[in-house]
């Protein structure tokens, strides 16, 4: 069969298959939450390889997809400024907001770098006292234990001239957005792993629970990803709704207290905007009272920054599982990864990026 041929175990994964194809008897679709996820699925072709009544839903799980634009151009905003230095992960560089992104900033002569740990950022808030150094903290709960640690060290070390412009997103409440939309057609969820890994699972049982619908914590690699197929899709058919963790050798039910202690420590939750979808309640977090003069939004006095999403770009439905990427009319003409019109074509996690680069010559089929 297509694809078999690069899992790491071809037979092993035969065999999932043929479990999926025994066992399935309706349709189904599956979102996975993870844009890992959806890479592994796209580059393996695993949705190609499954049964036709199993479809798999591409959902909001890149965190650099997510990130609102108001969120962009107030980093790009702080990062023109002449007394800073904006430290930032690389895939975060390239995001469009309203008015350019941090490239352009940087190849204008901003001071914008890319560090591969906030910590870094601190250190170079030490090295460079005369300046104000900003990092971008973005991401879903995987990042936030180190961004988190990284104010609470700049806290430690009395550093003045630090602070983190705040963008970060949960899972949970997302899933819950999923769920309520009158649009919805998930029956059964990825879950992912690295965010359980440091959360637990136990957040996601009153979930299952109230919208009666299977949650499966799963890996990344292709097989990891069969394996959590083929176990939501056995709930769905014995009329399961439950959590089940495929992935116990990263994933505790409680997750890491330590890093979980750390996130109580520093932020709160709060109401957050996603890119493309529009407000969640209760979907990020934010800086505790103790940690406010750490806040870079508040210090720079670009909190109040506010902007329209580009009514080209459709990533907000791909985000919601609403259309595949190649269904958007913009997908590999006017919206390439050189030309990007929204973030799910920039991310190395987005879509409409994997879309773009394993199946931009194929045909879209709608699921509608």
């Amino acid at each position: 069969m297509k694809y078999l041929e690069e899992f790491a175990n071809p037979e092993l994964a035969h065999k999932l298959l043929a479990e999926i194809a025994d066992t399935v008897t309706k349709p189904w679709a599956i979102m996975e939450v993870c844009g890992g996820q959806t890479h592994s699925i796209i580059r393996h072709g695993i949705d190609q390889l499954l049964p036709g009544e199993v479809e798999l839903i591409h959902g909001p799980g890149c965190p650099v997809c997510v990130t609102p634009v108001e969120s962009i151009d107030r980093a790009v905003q702080i990062a023109r400024r002449p007394d800073v230095i904006f430290c930032s992960f690389g895939d975060m560089l390239r995001v469009p907001g309203s008015h350019g992104d941090l490239f352009s900033v940087r190849a204008a002569g901003g001071d914008v770098r890319v560090v591969y740990s906030p910590l870094d950022a601190v250190d170079i808030a030490n090295d460079n006292p005369d300046k104000e150094v900003v990092f971008f903290a973005v991401g879903f709960e995987t990042t936030a234990p180190a961004n988190a640690m990284a104010v609470h060290q700049a806290h430690g070390r009395g550093l003045t001239n630090f602070s983190v412009l705040v963008s970060h997103v949960l899972v949970p409440p997302a899933i819950e957005a999923i769920m309520t939309s009158p649009d919805v057609r998930v029956n059964a969820f990825l879950a992912a792993g690295h965010v359980c890994s440091v959360m637990g699972t136990r957040q996601y049982e009153p979930i299952a629970a109230m919208y009666n619908v299977p949650i499966v914590v799963t890996g990344f690699e292709p097989l990891d990803v069969l394996d959590g197929i083929r176990r939501a899709v056995a709930q769905l058919e014995s009329g399961r709704a439950e959590v089940e963790n495929a992935y116990e050798r990263a994933v505790r039910s409680d997750g890491n207290e330590i890093a979980r202690q750390m996130l109580d420590e520093v932020f709160e939750v709060t109401d957050r905007a996603w890119r493309g979808i529009g407000s969640i309640p209760a979907s990020g977090w934010q800086l505790r009272d103790q940690y406010q003069d750490f806040d870079a939004a508040i210090r720079f006095e670009v909190d109040h920054l506010s902007v329209e999403e580009s009514t080209a770009c459709r990533s907000g439905e791909v985000l919601q599982g609403l259309i595949k990427p190649n269904e958007c009319e913009e997908f590999g003409t006017t919206c390439t990864p050189r030309h990007p019109l929204g973030a799910t074509m920039v991310s190395s996690e987005g879509a409409c990026a994997a879309y773009y680069r394993y199946r931009r010559l194929d045909e879209p089929v709608s699921h509608g």
